[in-house]
């Protein structure tokens, strides 16, 4: 097994562990059990030591296991759409790959679905009828 697809399955499995009720009870627990051994420890420079860098590894480490599951579920989410325009009839295909195209060229399509939605609130207010939500 390759490395990106045991990092996939590993980051997957934290993050459905993480996700768990059960995992912020833990580290709830973590907390309260370092704040009330402050006054064993008198408060010291290493007791406060100890949760800082536990803190600051988790969150570093934290970050590429929350980018990893961010990409994985926004490309099929993506793939999810794609089928879903490539499949109905009527929608057009180039915007399928809507997500590589340029910050410009992706503002013209608002511009148009904007233009678009104006066009259907005329039209509703011309026919009496309400606009929906």
């Amino acid at each position: 097994m390759d490395m990106l697809n045991l990092f996939g399955r590993f980051s997957r499995l934290v993050s459905i562990w993480l996700a768990h009720p059960t995992a912020f009870v833990l580290a709830l627990l973590s907390v309260i059990i370092w704040a009330a051994t402050g006054p064993l420890y008198g408060y010291s420079e290493n007791w406060q030591l100890i949760i800082n860098t536990g803190t600051t590894i988790l969150t570093f480490l934290m970050v590429f296991l929350i980018q990893n599951t961010q990409n994985r579920d926004a490309k099929a989410m993506q793939l999810k759409l794609d089928e879903l325009l490539r499949a109905m009839h009527g929608a057009r295909n180039e915007m399928i790959d809507l997500e590589n195209l340029t910050e410009e060229e992706i503002t013209r399509y608002c511009g148009e679905f904007k233009k678009l939605h104006l066009r259907y609130e005329k039209e509703m207010e011309r026919r009496g009828l309400e606009k929906k939500p």
